[in-house]
């Protein structure tokens, strides 16, 4: 079973990657991955509730952490013999008691809401107390001398640093029992350090500092959390359901394929379905990240996710709540945060070594120049508990995530969903991209392309009498050919098919055939030969062909033009097409290679001769027959929303089903990537600056909690920004 737990009160991003690990190590967990941007905890176990036991695990590290079960808490897959227990994806995903659950995480969600804006008012009074007290001590300080003044100043910082720490230093006496060196416990050694070394005020503007810092620090994840949820909030719990003229309110989760729902307006559509009433303008633009609006009428088909205009529609529904569109994508997007990027990896082993290296170095400067006699013991340690608080490494640990899981969020917003951080990062590296033809680089669909007359005939005459002579035919050349032609007086009769040539009819008593080149026993025109053609015979006389080619999507040459303007210059096209009708669509496009004739097998050779040369590949692709080269290369993208097999096997889709989001993505990956570089080199770069001051003792206590809880809300803004990105 694949369950889904919410983490709340985790606002340590070290802390959480250790609650991650932690469960990943415990029998029975699989596929543990934590989000720490939207606290969502995923995790395949065989039991139906283990919300006890990872309450366990969370309070052995983590005093506060409240563990609540998702309002789609668990997905399981079954079959008709209910062999649920088995693991095996039956292929049909359903969410168990959903309108309990929603009720559930309703009473939870207004519950813990409730506490909170209590916590956080006392936590903003006392403050506000400490911040007096404070100010009021380093006044004293500075202009009132003596024993007295003496006393006083040290109640007034000892209340200042009591109100406004009280429970760091609680948490931070707890985790040293546990034998657990992290934040907490580097700024409580710090503040009782600065107290018995006379550092009185000190002590308290250090916890007053911090305390405000990390205030300001949960504001702004807590606000990047919630512009990161926005994104995904594209599907309605709920359907309204019309059966004999009534309607009535359902979880969408209840709704069975072929029910008639009601979308009213500037509602949400729940779940797919195809429009039997009605007319409106949709926004789509969370589904695919195009701004102009979508119309719809009659038999048209409407994607869950959508917002309605104005127009009240009637819909039948196609998919149930599990396979919609918003459900898949909102999936895509939920299930990206177990793919995670190199870097974030390294974060994580990064801190885990980070922290007590740092403890290490600070004892030795405590300890060894007075040893030898370069100073008192005071003097070093205080400048060692500068090095302990400036050391902490929560502003990576929660700037590179969170940066990662902006990334996917901003891309979902404009029509990219990517399946993790390590897509990412391949999509920003790839310098070379190569493409499938068909359904891909041209739309699939048959047009008719250049006319070619023989024998004084027009080329409206030989438009007319092929698609009268095709007029029976189901083919989709033939569509194409009376499509073209539009509406014709010409009548035939006697119509036949020709077995593996074409059709043929009897037209002013001539006979008229239509179809390949086996109609002129091998006299194709030079001209003619190796294209795709359709020759119109008339009693055994060539007197027209007709070139059919697979229109070519209107945003491909300029999409090609903008990678290549980001610097990616190799661009392969990669075809089972013949080398023919390939090289036709290579001359519309500048600049790319082609490979034509491949079968799947070829083009995953292709791939691995790419990747041998040492290239990044971003493959994209829409068929089923793409599904494993899709798997093979570095970043894998599928077109649409269409094919299962393609999404499964890709690593990216663009939901939008064209071209145009792919620049896009790869500059938004880019941005991400930049930012986690960014913020790696200036938290970095700030702590070793305070650490080398320290040492010459050019460093206070102050610069050192700037350092920490400043340099985190410096990263974790300049984070936010990926939210912004339009």
């Amino acid at each position: 079973m694949k369950h889904t737990l919410t983490l709340e009160n985790l606002t340590c991003a070290h802390c959480a990657s250790k609650i991650e690990a932690k469960i990943a190590r415990t029998e029975g967990f699989e596929k543990v991955s934590f989000n720490f941007a939207t606290k969502k905890l995923q995790f395949e176990h065989a039991c139906e509730d283990v919300t006890s036991q990872v309450q366990a695990i969370c309070d052995s590290l983590e005093d506060g952490v409240r563990v609540l079960k998702h309002s789609e808490e668990h997905h399981t897959h079954h079959d008709h013999s209910h062999d649920c227990h088995c693991g095996h994806d039956h292929g049909h995903e359903h969410s168990h008691d959903h309108e309990h659950g929603h009720e559930h995480g309703h009473e939870h969600e207004h519950e813990h809401s409730h506490e909170h804006g209590e916590s956080g008012t006392l936590k903003k009074v006392l403050l506000l107390l400490s911040v007096i007290f404070g100010v009021s001590a380093l006044i004293l300080h500075l202009t009132w001398h003596g024993e007295a003044a003496h006393w006083t100043v040290f109640a007034l910082s000892l209340a200042a640093a009591l109100t406004a720490g009280w429970d760091v230093f609680l948490k931070g006496i707890k985790n040293v029992f546990r034998l657990r060196i992290e934040e907490t416990v580097l700024i409580t050694i710090a503040v009782i350090a600065a107290f018995a070394l006379g550092e009185f005020v000190e002590a308290a503007m250090v916890t007053i500092l911090f305390s405000i810092g990390e205030f300001i620090e949960d504001l702004a994840v807590g606000k990047s959390r919630r512009d990161i949820e926005k994104l995904s909030r594209i599907r309605p719990d709920n359907a309204t359901v019309s059966e004999n003229g009534i309607e009535t309110v359902r979880p969408a989760a209840e709704v069975e394929v072929g029910s008639v729902i009601l979308i009213k307006p500037h509602e949400r559509v729940p779940l797919d379905g195809v429009v039997l009433e009605g007319s409106s303008a949709l926004d789509v633009s969370a589904l695919t990240g195009e701004s102009l609006p979508q119309n719809v009428e009659k038999g048209s088909e409407v994607l869950s996710g959508a917002m309605n205009g104005d127009g009240l529609l009637t819909l039948r529904t196609t998919k149930v709540f599990g396979d919609s569109t918003a459900t898949r994508i909102l999936r895509l997007v939920e299930d990206a945060a177990a793919q995670k990027g190199s870097r974030e990896k390294l974060i994580s082993r990064f801190a885990n070594i980070y922290t007590p290296i740092v403890v290490g170095l600070a004892i030795l400067m405590a300890a060894v120049p007075p040893l030898l006699g370069f100073g008192a013991f005071s003097l070093w340690i205080y400048r060692a508990l500068v090095v302990l608080v400036a050391s902490c490494p929560c502003a990576i640990v929660i700037s590179v995530p969170l940066s990662y899981y902006a990334g996917i969020g901003a891309g979902s917003r404009m029509g990219v969903l990517i399946k993790g951080g390590k897509y990412l990062e391949a999509l920003a590296k790839a310098d070379c991209f190569a493409f499938d033809k068909t359904g891909t680089l041209t739309t699939g669909k048959i047009s008719v392309g250049k006319v070619h007359t023989f024998e004084n005939h027009s080329e409206d005459e030989v438009l007319s009498l092929a698609a009268a002579c095709e007029k029976h035919s189901s083919h989709p050349i033939a569509a194409a050919i009376r499509a073209r032609a539009g509406k014709s007086d010409i009548v035939l009769d006697d119509y036949k098919e020709i077995a593996g040539c074409g059709t043929s009819a009897r037209y002013n008593g001539k006979t008229i055939a239509c179809g390949n080149a086996k109609l002129l026993n091998g006299a194709v025109p030079k001209e003619l030969q190796g294209k795709n053609v359709v020759f119109l015979v008339c009693d055994n006389v060539l007197i027209g062909a007709v070139e059919i080619a697979d229109t070519l999507r209107k945003e491909a040459k300029d999409v090609l033009s903008r990678l290549r303007d980001l610097g990616v210059r190799r661009q392969l096209m990669l075809t089972g097409d013949a080398p023919q009708n390939a090289a036709a669509t290579q001359k519309q496009l500048d600049g790319i290679a082609m490979r034509a004739g491949l079968m799947p097998q070829d083009k995953l050779g292709v791939i691995n001769e790419e990747q041998a040369s040492g290239h990044t590949v971003c493959f994209v692709g829409d068929g089923i027959n793409d599904a494993p080269v899709l798997s093979k290369s570095d970043c894998g993208i599928a077109m649409g929303l269409g094919s299962e097999a393609a999404i499964e096997a890709a690593d990216a889709v663009l939901s939008s089903g064209d071209l145009t989001a792919l620049p896009k993505a790869v500059r938004l990956s880019r941005k991400t990537m930049n930012t986690i570089r960014t913020n790696i080199i200036f938290a970095l770069a700030v702590k070793a600056a305070v650490i080398v001051l320290a040492f010459f003792g050019l460093a206070q206590m102050w610069m050192s909690v700037l350092a920490d809880t400043g340099v985190c809300v410096a990263c974790v803004l300049y984070t936010a920004r990926l939210l912004k990105i339009k």
